[in-house]
């Protein structure tokens, strides 16, 4: 059996923004599946102690003050989401995260936001394994033309997507799709998911390359693409 018919992890964040050392956790789950089924989930609201822009709520739904009224203090859901990654990360689960760039280092400057102990810190190691879809697709599909957002991945490999951008379902919907990605193309599946991780930094960063190289031929002469995965690095001075 391999490793996508097993315990795998969904994991998803909805935040006040797209950039991922300065956005804040709105919303975020964690749900266990296995074959493609769900057997338990952990949901969590936080207060991000911001104004969430109105672009952001047009796209998750959460206002300020829904987010104010009902959400947890925004240290305690990245502590708590931290904690409950790491414990499946310590027994050998691979966490799946759709675009697991984004997400991991926004949970990890949420951490350092509040000197709250690092992922790297409560594992003893660095964070490992991670599935990432998107990344993986992008590589053993690298000549699919279109988008290749969760929707369209999702529509592409037959995956429902129930509620677009709600926390539960994009964490579900990009553990399903791990699979389905593995059952498609058997090398993926073949590959343990240790080697999956190792091979998935070096598809990212080759993805990074080329695509840097191909802004600055179009003309974005300083155009930088960050090619670090699972987790970008965080260099600017913590915030206030």
């Amino acid at each position: 059996m391999g490793w996508h018919q097993e315990l795998l992890i969904g994991f998803d964040l909805e935040t006040t923004g797209t950039d991922p050392r300065q956005a804040r956790i709105v919303t975020g789950a964690v749900i266990e599946v296995r074959a493609g089924e769900p057997l338990g989930r952990r949901e969590w609201l936080a207060d991000p102690g911001v104004e969430i822009p109105a672009d952001a709520v047009a796209v998750h739904g959460i206002s300020t003050a829904r987010a104010a009224a009902e959400g947890r203090p925004a240290d305690q859901v990245a502590d708590a989401i931290a904690d409950v990654l790491v414990s499946y990360w310590k027994t050998g689960v691979p966490v799946v995260a759709y675009n697991a760039a984004f997400d991991l280092t926004l949970l990890s400057a949420e951490l350092r936001r509040y000197g709250l102990p690092s992922l790297t810190d409560r594992l003893g190691a660095a964070p490992a394994p991670v599935v990432d879809p998107y990344t993986i697709d992008r590589w053993a599909d690298r000549y699919r033309r279109g988008k290749r957002n969760l929707e369209a991945v999702c529509a592409e490999y037959g995956i429902v997507l129930g509620a677009a951008h709600d926390a539960t379902a994009d964490a579900l919907a990009a553990a399903r799709l791990a699979s389905a990605i593995a059952e498609r193309h058997p090398k993926i599946a073949a590959l343990g998911p240790a080697e999956l991780h190792r091979r998935q930094i070096q598809w990212y960063a080759q993805w990074a390359a080329d695509f840097q190289a191909f802004l600055r031929r179009k003309g974005e002469t300083d155009a930088v693409v960050d090619g670090a995965w699972p987790l970008r690095e965080l260099t600017e001075s913590r915030p206030a």
